[in-house]
């Protein structure tokens, strides 16, 4: 479950709240089909876009929580309406929302957008604690593992599921189809077995979009070289990135690699 969510879900079980969605875009418009954000009387959770047709948006929906007669869906032409240069239109839907919906409205958010895609991340040092926590707000299912079952934090991000693994590659047969997976675990020798049972997983099933491993390029020559006398091919090997996160910055500090190893992600979310 999305952070979003389970905060959603925390407060409207004290108050309510009016669910404000994206029923339908035309043109440049600041969020997709399908984006919310619901509407206290005194907080917000999520965004719709922000900016003047945010505002807008919540004012009417505190309207709304005081008077259920207003109006639930808003259409707004983000030029001459709102002053704003997008120029697209935007038909927003308003929903109240009490302790009632509770039981099903996790399922429902879940399918307005498009499902988060897994992510299996290997090792809890300094980088993976910071990426796990950069990676917890995107939209992305985290699982984190690592061989030793007390090296997780105790506030571990909400949705993260944490999985102790002896061996530690032990993991790769089950991981979700379609994982981006990402390899940093506290030895090079864990590290070799995990990226090689992805090798083996992705020459069987094709099922693992990238396979990033932490390092230079000294260290993936060593490996590579290993990977070929074990029988995998150059066109096999190529499923394999590292070092991983984008190019053209040298800072080294955790969260800066955390930052660009999350944007790497980002871009192999386009099919």
């Amino acid at each position: 479950m999305q952070p979003l969510t389970v905060q959603l879900l925390a407060q409207l079980a004290h108050s309510n709240a009016i669910l404000v969605r994206v029923q339908a875009s035309q043109g440049s418009v600041p969020r997709e089909v399908g984006a919310w954000m619901a509407v206290f009387v005194d907080a917000s959770i999520g965004t719709v876009g922000g900016g003047r047709l945010e505002l807008d948006a919540m004012a009417h929906a505190r309207a709304l929580l005081r008077d259920p007669a207003l109006t639930r869906l808003q259409r707004y032409a983000l030029g001459p309406r709102l002053g704003q240069c997008c120029g697209g239109q935007v038909t927003l839907a308003f929903e109240p929302l009490s302790a009632l919906d509770l039981p099903t409205l996790a399922h429902r958010l879940q399918n307005l957008q498009t499902p988060p895609w897994p992510v299996a991340l290997f090792g809890s040092g300094h980088v993976g604690t910071a990426l796990v926590r950069a990676l917890s707000l995107l939209p992305m299912r985290v699982t984190w593992i690592d061989s030793r079952d007390t090296a997780f934090p105790n506030d571990t991000p909400v949705g993260v599921q944490c999985e102790p693994s002896t061996p530690v590659e032990g993991a790769v047969p089950t991981l979700a189809p379609r994982s981006r997976v990402l390899v940093m675990s506290f030895s090079h020798a864990e590290d070799f077995a995990i990226v090689n049972a992805c090798l083996l997983r992705q020459r069987r099933f094709g099922d693992l979009p990238f396979i990033g491993l932490i390092g230079s390029k000294t260290k993936w020559s060593t490996f590579s070289h290993r990977l070929q006398a074990k029988g995998f091919s150059a066109a096999e090997l190529a499923h394999v990135t590292c070092p991983i996160g984008l190019p053209g910055i040298r800072d080294k500090r955790p969260e800066v690699i955390a930052a660009l190893v999350a944007a790497q992600l980002l871009l192999t979310s386009v099919p």
